[in-house]
């Protein structure tokens, strides 16, 4: 397991997180996603620890409502949030992370166009 943190842009929102080395990453291609270039790393809650910022975080839902998109306030970048796919875990933005230059991931694509299909292929 490697350790890193990561946050938003202006720094109010800032966490840890930990993750298996080499990371698998998601490339979604749902519209929310292929928008903001957001890369998925998946991690459960106790991988997870939110340093600072909870009150600079606005939450934006759509379509089913599940997925809590975690935005700052101040300069509008989606560092992290809680995925309908795993609603008990995070899905982190590989692209918010500090010091993970020397990381190779694995990138899978991920048709998030087809939800509920590529939902049941994921397990």
């Amino acid at each position: 397991m490697r350790e890193t943190t990561g946050g938003c842009h202006c720094g109010k929102v800032h966490f840890r997180v930990r993750f298996a080395d080499p990371p698998e990453l998601l490339d979604c291609n749902c519209s929310i996603c292929a928008k903001t270039g957001f890369l998925h790393l998946i991690v459960d809650k106790a991988d997870f620890t939110l340093e600072r910022g909870a009150d600079a975080l606005t939450d934006y839902r759509w379509g089913s409502g599940t997925a809590q998109h975690l935005f700052c306030s101040t300069c509008g970048i989606k560092s992290f949030y809680v995925p309908r796919s795993h609603p008990h875990g995070y899905s982190v933005n590989w692209r918010a992370l500090d010091g993970v230059d020397d990381v190779q991931p694995i990138i899978r694509a991920y048709d998030g166009k087809n939800w509920e299909k590529a939902r049941a292929e994921l397990g």
